[in-house]
């Protein structure tokens, strides 16, 4: 990404003090270090040695079984919370999901979720880190057999503990979930009820990071080994989308601008800007081609939801029952997970969630003025409720370039480019002084 100085900035028309420059938090970069390989694979092997982890699997037995599994990583989850001052609150959410589409029965569940409170009362915002603590085998209905589930999802589980471990004894204005989710096999239906009770009771979700299958860098299929590229899929017309807004959209070619491909993009800057030898690939898709996962959930109740998922994806490994054949091992054992790599990923989502926690929260009512015919761009915007930013970036791109190109920073809530708004788009986000950004908001045409 390019970077300019206020100087040469003849174009750009505004009121700007010192400038805001593009670093990384020593504080943010202390906790990406702490982020632990060993204990990522001390989690993913503790909960395959629950035997299965099916949704439908014994809730009684202390050793085996679903219900083993989700109090032992709300016990773990506890722990981490004794280090927070108070601040952490672990719960079950429970629900009881009805006889239906890979139900045989209603069904008592059980989400869980370590809430890290945010410290301003009066920030509202809320980021979710995910993974699904349930797994399978090849027949969906066997809850008997072997289903060590190790990549797909204890890797991703692993990445929500290991952060509440580490983000628990530190302070954030807004808050923070980190959640392990039952069902995602069955059909998404521990995140739905956890997005379903999110948007009754008017939870503030400004950004979900789904983890799912994110431990292994060899794809047996491919031949392919590659342990820094990391897929990041994000939805282009959102789910909840109405035809007014479809209207809008159509009118100003923002069909690649959803708030999801704005948390991606941010996800890569920000990602990368922390974690050595990582590549974040956008992958322009809500999921992976006919599949689905729980950000799904979160994006058909209205909030903005990312998936992230390995490069290679081994499907020797998944949805398998343990067995060998002609030489082949399947089954989604722990000795074949990568767990550095692994580690790089819990890197990547810290990363993103601290940036944004530490942030002020974006502009509101951003838009591009439409008085008038022109070749230059007018953006105005009104300062986000709460903490006080710095500035702003003004970000740009080409029409066909993926990624934001060229950042400017103002300090007024305006701005007025020689560029013409037909041939390039635009962002607006918030910066406090020691170079936190909120998320990118897309203007809307306005006057």
């Amino acid at each position: 990404m390019k970077y300019f100085s206020l100087l040469a900035l003849s174009l750009l028309t505004l009121s700007a003090s010192a400038q805001t420059t593009v670093k990384q938090d020593a504080g943010i970069k202390q906790m990406v270090d702490e982020v632990s390989a060993k204990n990522i694979e001390a989690i993913v092997r503790k909960l395959v040695s629950f035997k299965t982890r099916h949704t439908l699997s014994d809730t009684v037995s202390k050793t085996e079984g679903i219900g083993a599994a989700r109090n032992w990583i709300k016990a773990e989850y506890e722990r981490y919370a004794a280090a927070s001052n108070g601040r952490m609150k672990v719960e079950f959410d429970a629900f009881v999901q009805p006889k239906g589409n890979r139900m045989d029965n209603p069904t008592p569940m059980k989400n869980v979720l370590a809430i890290l409170k945010g410290t301003d009362t009066a920030d509202k915002r809320i980021y979710i880190v995910s993974g699904h603590y349930d797994s399978r085998v090849t027949d969906v209905m066997n809850a008997k057999s072997f289903a060590p589930g190790a990549v797909d999802d204890a890797s991703g589980t692993a990445v929500s503990m290991e952060l509440a471990r580490v983000m628990a004894k530190r302070s954030f204005p807004a808050t923070i979930i980190f959640m392990a989710v039952v069902a995602e096999e069955q059909g998404l239906y521990g995140s739905a009820n956890v997005a379903k009770r999110a948007k009754a009771e008017g939870w503030q979700i400004d950004a979900m990071l789904n983890n799912d299958i994110v431990g292994n860098t060899y794809g047996m299929e491919t031949g392919l080994k590659d342990n820094r590229s990391v897929r990041v899929f994000s939805e282009g017309v959102p789910a909840g989308e109405t035809e007014k807004q479809a209207a809008t959209r159509n009118s100003v070619g923002g069909e690649n601008d959803s708030p999801a491909r704005e948390l991606a993009r941010y996800t890569k800057e920000i990602a990368e800007r922390y974690v050595d030898q990582l590549d974040v690939k956008l992958i322009y898709r809500r999921d992976r081609y006919l599949r689905g996962g729980d950000h799904t959930s979160f994006s058909q109740q209205g909030f903005t939801a990312i998936r992230i998922t390995e490069m290679n994806e081994d499907f020797n490994r998944q949805h398998q029952d343990i067995r060998k054949e002609n030489g082949v091992d399947y089954g989604d054992l722990p000795d074949f997970a990568d767990y550095d790599y692994t580690q790089k990923v819990g890197r990547m989502n810290l990363s993103v969630l601290a940036n944004l926690a530490l942030a002020p929260a974006a502009p509101q009512n951003v838009v591009i003025q439409t008085s008038g015919l022109t070749n230059k761009t007018s953006l105005k915007w009104d300062a986000p409720k709460g903490k006080t930013p710095t500035g702003y970036y003004i970000l740009m791109r080409e029409t066909t370039s993926a990624f934001w190109e060229k950042k400017f920073y103002v300090t007024t809530t305006t701005a007025n480019f020689g560029y013409s708004k037909d041939n390039y788009l635009f962002a607006v986000q918030s910066v406090d002084a020691n170079g936190h950004e909120s998320l990118p908001i897309f203007p809307k045409p306005g006057r």
